[in-house]
């Protein structure tokens, strides 16, 4: 109601599953779409809605819009992409373009910090079944599920809609590893697709903002590639081995404490991946991001 107070009765809660423009569409517990406008006091906030928000909303009467009065507590926040509320993350890989692991590592970081469960999913697996393997080799210990697929044969689509359950779910990964493709298969959608460069072999963007999908009980996150994601200086350096669930059991072992597990003599880790108990490339793409946390930690303030 525009000029009078707005009652709980006269609100309800949904969430919201793409904007445009300035208009934000939420749908509520029935399936029922509403476009809202976003009031002013959430740019005094500085607080912005995402897409994955839970919202209490007032619809509009007739041709008007409604309004988005609240937004929920998050219980996760991304900003590349600008989702919220993510449950699972699914990571999508290909063999072509060459995957690139230390941004598959930086998702990892940013997932476990915000309590994200993953999913690596290793999509076009009908062109190279080696890949899986490699990855899982280099990801052992890191608790990380593998899950070849093939968006064209529909080899393991079954197994992936069981990880993925009712759980608020995002796709994301480099551009070109068919992430609209997959989403296509798994639901009977008709996305737009992008092909292969296949003199840079880097994809087109084709999904161009985030949008909520929902489907036969499944919730999707359908967001643009990218193929950068930065660790920011909020981060303090000794933390970082925290999001490697394989270097936990040798934490206390080393003969410095605290230790980066980067170059220190006597480091169990170092130890760990001389005897191929952690795979020595993973250990090089954890002390190349460590390299990357300590410079913005030490840059925070400029």
């Amino acid at each position: 109601m525009m000029g009078g107070t707005i009652t709980d009765s006269e609100m309800k809660q949904g969430t919201l599953v793409r904007g445009f423009g300035g208009f934000y569409v939420v749908v509520d517990e029935n399936g029922t779409e509403y476009t809202l406008r976003c009031k002013k006091k959430f740019r005094r906030m500085k607080l912005s809605p995402l897409v994955g928000d839970e919202v209490l909303f007032t619809p509009g009467s007739g041709e008007e819009h409604g309004w988005l009065e609240e937004i929920l507590p998050r219980s996760s926040e991304c900003l590349r992409p600008p989702v919220a509320n993510v449950a699972l993350l699914l990571i999508v890989v290909a063999p072509v373009p060459e995957p690139d692991l230390l941004l598959v590592d930086r998702m990892m970081v940013r997932a476990r910090a915000q309590q994200m469960d993953m999913v690596l999913v290793i999509n076009k697996c009908d062109l190279d079944e080696s890949l899986a393997e490699e990855l899982r080799a280099q990801y052992a210990g890191a608790e990380v599920p593998v899950c070849p697929v093939s968006a064209k044969s529909g080899k393991g689509l079954d197994a992936l809609k069981v990880m993925m359950g009712s759980r608020l779910c995002c796709l994301t990964g480099q551009s070109g590893v068919g992430k609209s493709t997959l989403l296509n298969a798994l639901f009977g959608l008709e996305l737009e697709t992008g092909e292969i460069s296949r003199k840079i072999q880097r994809g087109k963007n084709t999904t161009r903002h985030a949008e909520l999908l929902m489907r036969d009980g499944m919730r999707v996150l359908d967001t643009a590639g990218f193929s950068l994601l930065e660790l920011d200086g909020k981060m303090e350096p000794i933390t970082l081995k925290e999001y490697y669930p394989e270097f936990l059991e040798h934490e206390g072992r080393c003969r410095f404490e605290p230790c980066f597990h980067d170059r220190e003599p006597g480091c169990s880790v170092t130890a760990a991946v001389n005897e191929g108990s952690i795979h020595p490339q993973r250990a090089a793409r954890y002390r190349t991001l460590l390299a990357e946390v300590k410079q913005a930690w030490r840059d925070r303030y400029d």
